[in-house]
């Protein structure tokens, strides 16, 4: 168990840093690379709790949480073009979108544990998922929340535009968040693919 255990932690670190560090570099208007990392940190937490239990799957959620706040000290104190790469209100939120929304996610999967093989992980990442996306974008740029951190520059994330470029106005960051829980819904549905195959091959009574 201990083994197995370590690593879930290490697929988690190798999650949480490789979408830390893409997270830096843009894809298209309203995404960065590390949208298309990151959500697989719920497969390995729905993994670890179909094979080895809630409580395994929430001590893969905490050395995550703790990975991110090292990521964040580590890039607060890296100076770009704009400041900071990771403010104070971003450090914030991403790390308390990931605690909720992957609690969240082992709990919703634990209920679901006994439905048929998909349902868990794909209700559990599909919520997860939303409560993750609209937590941090709202803590780390809405402007009703800048009392978080009132040095922290949020205005280019405020500026009206049209959501994706084509609906109603709407602030920046929303087109951001919209953009980035639609990659987390395909994601949420491509990761069956190989959560029910790592089970099959652990677990084959699962499937």
């Amino acid at each position: 168990m201990q083994r197995h255990l370590l690593i879930g932690v290490a697929a988690m670190a190798a999650v949480v840093v490789t979408s830390n560090i893409l997270v830096q570099y843009l894809f298209g208007d309203w995404l960065t690379w590390g949208a298309f990392t990151y959500p697989f940190a719920f497969l390995v937490t729905d993994l670890m709790n179909r094979l080895y239990g809630q409580a395994a799957a929430r001590k893969v959620v905490l050395a995550g949480f703790a990975v991110g706040v090292v990521c964040s000290l580590i890039g607060s104190q890296i100076v770009g073009e704009f400041g900071p790469l990771v403010s104070l209100r971003v450090a914030i939120g991403s790390g308390f979108a990931f605690l909720v929304a992957q609690l969240v996610d082992v709990a919703i999967f634990s209920r679901l544990r006994s439905q048929t093989w998909w349902q868990a992980p794909l209700v559990s990442s599909f919520v997860g998922g939303a409560l993750d996306t609209g937590l941090f974008f709202a803590i780390a740029f809405s402007a009703s929340l800048s009392f978080i951190a009132p040095g922290v520059d949020v205005a280019w994330a405020n500026e009206a535009v049209p959501v994706l470029g084509m609906g109603p106005l709407a602030p920046l960051w929303v087109s951001l968040a919209v953009a980035d829980f639609f990659v987390k819904l395909v994601l949420a549905l491509l990761a069956l693919v190989p959560f029910r195959l790592v089970l099959g091959r652990l677990r084959p009574e699962s499937v």
